[in-house]
């Protein structure tokens, strides 16, 4: 059966988030599909391929679990652990850019070792690439707003396991989730992701013999035939991909969100972090007569020469 809904032209079916639910279920979910946007934020860095692999893969997770914030804000993925691979961040704004309201900005970041990751295979275990350690969510909804923070150990063989452990843990609420990083066409790189979730008020999963329970049981084992080429493949519409998957419970899609790469640091925003410093501090980080500022995330880089930080001081003590 075609999922009925909003239809996608096929030049938007790239760099976006397809929310459904499967009709008369209390199943409801989000298919994820990057291409230029994720290829663009893994290009700005020399990564090595494992690196690569697991930001693609945190930052598809990240615009998965950020399609349910309601408010403008910032949701952030964080991987801290003892492995080569030492921090992963990826982080997505709601509502941040005034000309797309309903847009996702996207960006992400890596550190490893180097020397550490030469000894590992591009295939290496996730558990080998990160050690032990946390995974973090964060929701920050501006100053006026106390930040949310949810921990969880790093358990699971995948990041995607750790993502479903942290629900089972924190959330209590059941949650689905595949994902899919490759590369296409050229070798750029590719990614994907379905996540399900049971509406919160469906019978319980310990309530035996509920249609509820049993409408979300198909609904995983439905899920865990979708391959990885197809979460992928820029030749697959996400809807035919629904409606593959979930013939028999129409999955009714809504209207999908754009997805970007888009960082949000500027010279003006380096500036104000800059002449919080002590002038002699600035002084001793000149190199040929200045300071430059390279973002960890897009790795644009900021220059301010002697003139340009004075102009700085200047403008905040008037």
């Amino acid at each position: 059966m075609v999922p009925r809904g909003v239809t996608i032209g096929t030049t938007d079916d790239d760099d976006l988030i397809l929310p459904f639910q499967l009709d008369g279920t209390g199943v409801r979910g989000r298919l994820v599909r990057l291409g230029p946007a994720l290829d663009r934020i893994l290009s700005r860095h020399a990564y090595p391929v494992p690196v690569t692999r697991l930001l693609g893969e945190a930052v598809t997770i990240a615009a998965a679990l950020a399609a349910a914030l309601k408010f403008d804000g910032i949701f952030t993925l964080q991987i801290s652990g003892d492995g080569p691979i030492g921090l992963i961040v990826a982080d997505v704004a709601v509502g941040r850019d005034p000309e797309r309201p309903t847009s996702r900005a996207l960006r992400g970041y890596a550190r490893a070792d180097r020397a550490r990751l030469a000894a590992a295979a591009d295939d290496a275990a996730f558990a080998d690439l990160v050690g032990r350690g946390l995974l973090a969510f964060t929701v920050d909804q501006g100053p006026d707003t106390e930040r949310y923070q949810g921990l969880v150990e790093l358990t699971g063989a995948t990041l995607t396991a750790c993502v479903r452990h942290y629900f089972r843990q924190s959330e209590q609420i059941d949650t689905a989730l595949t994902a899919a990083i490759g590369q296409g066409p050229g070798g750029a790189w590719r990614a994907g992701a379905i996540l399900l979730q049971r509406l919160p008020d469906c019978a319980p999963a310990s309530v035996p013999g509920s249609a509820d329970v049993d409408d979300w049981r198909r609904a995983m084992l439905l899920l865990e035939t979708v391959r990885a080429d197809e979460l992928t493949a820029p030749t697959l519409l996400p809807t035919a991909l629904l409606g593959r998957l979930f013939h028999e419970d129409a999955a009714r899609v809504f209207t999908p969100i754009a997805l970007a790469a888009r960082c949000r640091c500027s010279a003006e925003r380096v500036g104000d972090v800059l002449v919080r410093l002590p002038r002699d501090e600035l002084s001793s980080l000149r190199i040929d007569g200045a300071v430059e500022v390279t973002c960890d995330f897009c790795n644009e880089r900021y220059r301010f020469d002697a003139a340009a930080l004075d102009r700085l001081f200047a403008q905040s003590s008037g």
